[in-house]
């Protein structure tokens, strides 16, 4: 929950989960369900060229969800500072 919260607070106003859940496409909600009981969270979408990209975390572990399902949990995404 720290990640989230620092990107809370770096955003100002909090997106919905909702807004973020809708983004995304069946084979990453179906990849986040199976995720859940391990401790990870929905952080936000990103939009990107390639669909939507679901960015995750386990405590201060970050991971994504391709469109097509695919969890990379070596991720190099740069979060905003």
């Amino acid at each position: 929950m720290q990640i989230a919260q620092q990107l809370q607070d770096r955003r100002g106003a909090e997106l919905h989960h909702d807004v973020h859940w809708d983004a995304m496409t069946a084979e990453q909600k179906i990849a986040l369900y199976n995720l859940h009981r391990f401790g990870y969270r929905l952080l936000f979408v990103r939009h990107l060229h390639s669909g939507p990209l679901a960015v995750i975390s386990q405590q201060n572990h970050l991971a994504t969800i391709s469109a097509h399902g695919e969890v990379d949990y070596r991720t190099d995404i740069q979060l905003r500072d």
